[in-house]
């Protein structure tokens, strides 16, 4: 890298001090989330002095990277600068690197986002808790050096290219997007206004339910389930001769509980009743996402779960079945029904809020109905979310091997540019 470009790494931080320029700063996220930086972008306002407005001015072609993170796989994110932006100073925990006249900017930034590069920089950043990248270690980079002429035909192919694969990747996530409002609508439906759509209705009297068939009962949950919090997590009581597996409100996600690497504590004989778990109990989490739920499966006995956690058994389990609840706080989650307000929670979930929460309940058939059929619609569902994840996966994946295939040379760029004779087929 030495031998085609300068390197700089930035010591213009966010603070304004009084009498230096006012500059506009390119900072960490805007090289992050975006590999073009443009004029048209939206940044911070800060002061430099007029040394550092010399030096770190950007330039057309000039590339940015990430130096430091927290991480050494969000070390070397390239960026490159698409025009001269005079105003616009490169900000800390950046570096600039400004190609000679024997490289392209573009070329650069390809190779840096390419196999091989970056993970030489990767390597090359110390730290323990957070990585750093020096300029010596920049500058020690070892990448392929065409011509210029090659180089430029390979920024020329790679940004027609890559501009089709970026293109596919938002219809993608829009689809996922799409996907994901169909199954709360679809959850939310069912559990407020059943599986027949010709049952009469009357007024639930629960703002956040509205109208539900009149035929089912709306009560408190404190009728028709018991409710326990878990233990408070004693750190004198990790060791003891009791030792069983710890639930915590990080573990329950929706519809599924980590098992992996849970802490330990100690729960005597007699405390096993009240904080373990039994299979077919409902988890509810009090903070974080307040009511985010999983149905335990009794994958671990005994196990222990956390005082942010609430369990619920229902008092009477031919009468009401639990995955029909884990539904309907789902959909009272996604209503809002905890805050208030559309889509929001509450920073808690106490046990005399959720105790006293009004719930829906269909007859005992209708309850295993609906949890079946939601079951069932809702797994479709997460089928295509996760083919439209692995299209997006492959696609990253199959940009990545083209970057690297085109800047090592496997790929003859001034073939590929080369105007078609053939009338492309249409796209199925």
């Amino acid at each position: 890298m030495k031998e085609c470009a300068n390197v700089w790494l930035s010591n213009v931080d966010k603070k304004s001090v009084e009498g230096e320029p006012e500059v506009r700063l390119c900072n960490y996220v805007d090289v992050y989330y975006h590999d073009r930086i443009h004029g048209e972008m939206e940044f911070m306002t800060a002061t430099a002095t007029p040394a550092q407005v010399r030096r770190f001015s950007l330039r057309e072609g000039d590339v940015l990277i990430t130096k430091d993170s927290e991480t050494w796989t969000d070390i070397a994110v390239p960026a490159l600068v698409t025009e001269d932006l005079a105003d616009v100073v490169c900000g800390y925990h950046l570096a600039l690197i400004r190609p000679k006249r024997n490289c392209v900017g573009g070329f650069v930034g390809r190779a840096i986002g390419a196999v091989g590069l970056r993970e030489q920089y990767q390597v090359a950043a110390n730290g323990i808790t957070r990585f750093g990248l020096t300029a010596d270690g920049i500058m020690n980079g070892v990448l392929p050096l065409p011509p210029l002429s090659e180089q430029r035909s390979i920024v020329r192919f790679l940004d027609r290219e890559t501009t089709k694969v970026d293109e596919l990747i938002p219809k993608q996530q829009e689809l996922i997007r799409l996907l994901q409002e169909k199954r709360t609508a679809l959850i939310s439906h069912a559990v407020t206004k059943g599986l027949d759509p010709d049952a009469a209705m009357k007024d639930s009297g629960v703002e956040w339910l509205g109208e539900i068939p009149a035929h089912w009962e709306v009560a408190a949950l404190q009728y028709r389930y018991e409710h326990s919090l878990g233990k408070m997590l004693d750190t004198k009581r990790i060791t003891g001769d009791h030792l069983v597996p710890y639930l915590r409100n990080v573990d329950v996600q929706w519809d599924h509980i980590n098992l992996a690497d849970l802490p330990s504590m100690d729960i005597r004989p007699h405390e096993l009743e009240r904080f373990t778990v039994r299979r077919g109990d409902l988890l509810v989490c009090e903070g974080g996402e307040a009511g985010r739920c999983a149905i335990w499966q009794g994958k671990l006995d005994p196990c222990g779960y956390q005082k942010a956690l609430h369990r619920l058994r229902p008092l009477d389990r031919v009468r009401d079945a639990p995955r029909f609840l884990y539904y309907t706080l789902s959909a009272a989650v996604a209503r809002g029904a905890f805050a208030g307000g559309q889509g929001s929670t509450i920073g808690h979930l106490t046990g005399d809020m959720l105790r006293v929460h009004r719930f829906p309940f269909p007859p005992t058939a209708e309850q295993q109905s609906i949890a079946s059929v939601l079951d069932r619609e809702t797994s479709k569902v997460d089928a295509a979310v996760a083919r439209a994840n692995d299209a997006i996966a492959h696609l990253n994946e199959y940009r990545t091997a083209l970057i690297s295939a085109a800047v090592t040379g496997k790929v003859d760029v001034r073939r590929a540019l080369e105007p078609s004779t053939t009338t492309p087929r249409p796209a199925p």
